[in-house]
């Protein structure tokens, strides 16, 4: 049996999704132009394939990594959102799912998957933040990493802890998920 047997399929698809949702929330912060968009998804994807492909890699990586070199979902296994009508929405929503997720992955899976999921959503974060630049103009000036982006990437810590952070560590082991159902569906049942 698998890691991946101990979550729920829509349990599953909110573990797998909250590294690209850590990019969108950082996106969302402090959007791009199409250059620093396309920097900015290469950043989540190669953070996600370091981690997820390293050696040392924990069995909740393992899990991920064989979902990542299989199948993708098909439209039916994907569970149906409203889509968010601001980029502030977007962000807040992103953030919200990632405390899901965590909240799921130490609830379900062990200390050593959940520090390691923990450093693969940091990681997507920081790389996104630091993959173009912000501000400029024809690519002079600007900054690598703005104030908003410090600012999500501050919350993503507040959200997940920094590894050797015991203060943050009980935020995610609730013996109830974070506001509302953790399935993402919104029901109460």
């Amino acid at each position: 049996m698998s890691l991946k047997d101990s979550f729920t399929p829509d349990e599953w698809y909110q573990v797998m999704t909250a590294p690209g949702r850590v990019g969108a929330a950082v996106v969302a912060a402090s959007p791009s132009g199409v250059t620093g968009l396309v920097a900015e998804a290469q950043a989540v994807g190669a953070a996600i394939r370091e981690s997820v492909g390293a050696a040392d890699r924990t069995p909740l990586l393992e899990a991920m990594a064989a979902d990542l070199m299989g199948t993708p979902p098909t439209a039916q296994e994907v569970p149906t959102q409203d889509r968010p009508r601001t980029l502030e929405e977007a962000r807040a929503r992103s953030l919200e799912e990632v405390r899901r997720a965590a909240w799921l992955v130490g609830a379900k899976a062990g200390p050593e998957d959940l520090a390691a999921f923990r450093r693969l959503l940091l990681s997507v974060a920081e790389r996104t933040a630091a993959a173009a630049k912000e501000g400029g103009f024809l690519g002079f000036g600007g900054e690598q990493i703005n104030e908003r982006e410090r600012q999500v990437v501050a919350e993503l810590r507040a959200i997940l802890g920094d590894e050797g952070t015991p203060a943050a560590a009980p935020a995610l082991l609730h013996e109830t998920p974070p506001s509302g159902n953790p399935d993402g569906s919104g029901n109460s049942n």
